[in-house]
C-alpha cells in the first residue's frame, strides 16, 4: 500500500515538474515567437503602421529588396565589411591581451581592468567620447598628428566614404576586446600546465607550444568570441547613430539603421521585409560559423 502511494505521489510530482517551464514558455510565444509570425505576415502587405487597414502585395517587398534597392545593398555590404573586420581584429587583439595577462599577478590584475573599463560604458557615451577623437577640426587624432608635425596624415575620418566603416570598426574593437579578453584568458586557464611542460619536455619553442597546445584547446573560447563578436557587429545601431547622427550617411548605414530609417519612413511593411532578410542573413552567418567551428569545438 505504502509503495502505491509513493507511486502516485512521484507520478503527480513528475507532472506538477511540467508546469515549471510553462511562464517561460509563454514569455517566450508572446514576446518572440508571436511578434516574428506577425513580422513576417506584415513583410507581404504594404502596411504603413498607422492606418487600420493595409493591402497584401505578395513578394513584392522581397523582390524589391532583391533587385532595385541600393540603399539597402549598401548597408548590407557595410555590415559585412564591419562585421567581418571588427571579427578578425577584435579576436586577435583579444588573444593578444589574453596571452599577455594570463599570469595571475597585480599587474595583471590593473590592466584587465584597464582594458575591460570600456565595456561598462555605455554605447551612446562611447560613440560621443569617439566622435570627437574623429572630429577633422580640433579633434583628438588631428591635434596630435599636427601636433607631431604630421599634417600630412590628417583626414576626415568618419568623412571619407571609403574608409568610414573602418573607423567605426575600430571604435567597436575599443569597445569590446577588454570584453572577448575575459573570455579568452578563461580558456587560457582552463588548459592543464602539464601539457605545456610535457611539449617543453620534447623541445617544443613558444610558437611551437602555442601552435599545438594552446590554439586547438583555446578553440571553444574562440568560437564564443567569434560568435558574440559577430552579434555585436550587427548591433551597433546606437554606436552608429551617437557617430554619425540619425539618419546615418550612406558610408556608415548598416542593416540596423537602414531598417530603422525604413520604419521613421512609415514603410512598415517594406521594413518588416528588411527585418526578415537580416534575421535570415544572421542565422545563415551563425550556421556558417557554427559549421567552421564544429570540430574545434566538440
Amino acid at each position: 500500500m505504502s509503495s502505491t502511494r509513493s507511486g502516485r505521489r512521484r507520478r503527480r510530482t513528475a507532472r506538477a515538474l511540467w508546469l515549471f517551464p510553462v511562464p517561460a514558455l509563454a514569455l517566450y510565444l508572446f514576446f518572440f515567437a508571436y511578434p516574428v509570425v506577425q513580422g513576417v505576415q506584415y513583410a507581404l502587405t504594404d502596411w504603413d503602421g498607422y492606418s487600420a487597414g493595409y493591402h497584401d502585395v505578395g513578394l513584392r517587398n522581397f523582390t524589391e529588396l532583391a533587385g532595385g534597392d541600393d540603399m539597402f545593398r549598401n548597408a548590407a555590404e557595410n555590415n559585412l565589411k564591419l562585421t567581418l573586420t571588427v571579427v578578425v581584429t577584435q579576436t586577435a587583439l583579444a588573444l593578444l591581451l589574453a596571452l599577455w595577462l594570463v599570469r595571475t599577478s597585480r599587474a595583471s590584475t590593473l590592466l584587465r581592468a584597464v582594458f575591460f573599463l570600456p565595456t561598462v560604458l555605455s554605447s551612446v557615451s562611447v560613440a560621443f567620447v569617439w566622435r570627437f577623437v574623429y572630429d577633422p577640426d580640433g579633434g583628438l587624432l588631428n591635434s596630435a598628428l599636427r601636433a607631431a608635425g604630421l599634417d600630412s596624415l590628417q583626414s576626415v575620418y568618419l568623412g571619407n566614404p571609403d574608409t568610414a566603416v573602418f573607423w567605426l570598426a575600430l571604435t567597436q574593437v575599443w569597445f569590446h576586446a577588454g570584453q572577448m579578453m575575459v573570455v579568452f584568458i578563461a580558456g587560457l586557464q582552463a588548459i592543464p600546465r602539464e601539457l605545456y611542460e610535457a611539449a617543453e619536455l620534447d623541445g617544443a619553442g613558444r610558437l611551437a607550444r602555442f601552435r599545438y597546445v594552446t590554439w586547438p584547446l583555446v578553440a571553444p573560447a574562440t568560437a564564443i568570441v567569434v560568435a558574440y563578436t559577430t552579434v555585436q557587429s550587427f548591433k551597433a545601431f546606437d554606436l552608429v547613430l551617437g557617430l554619425s547622427g540619425n539618419p546615418p550617411g550612406p558610408a556608415l548605414d548598416i542593416l540596423s539603421t537602414r531598417i530603422y530609417t525604413t520604419f521613421s519612413n512609415n514603410q512598415f511593411g517594406y521594413a518588416a521585409a528588411q527585418s526578415v532578410v537580416f534575421m535570415a542573413l544572421i542565422a545563415l552567418l551563425t550556421w556558417v560559423q557554427r559549421r567552421a567551428t564544429g570540430g574545434a569545438t566538440r
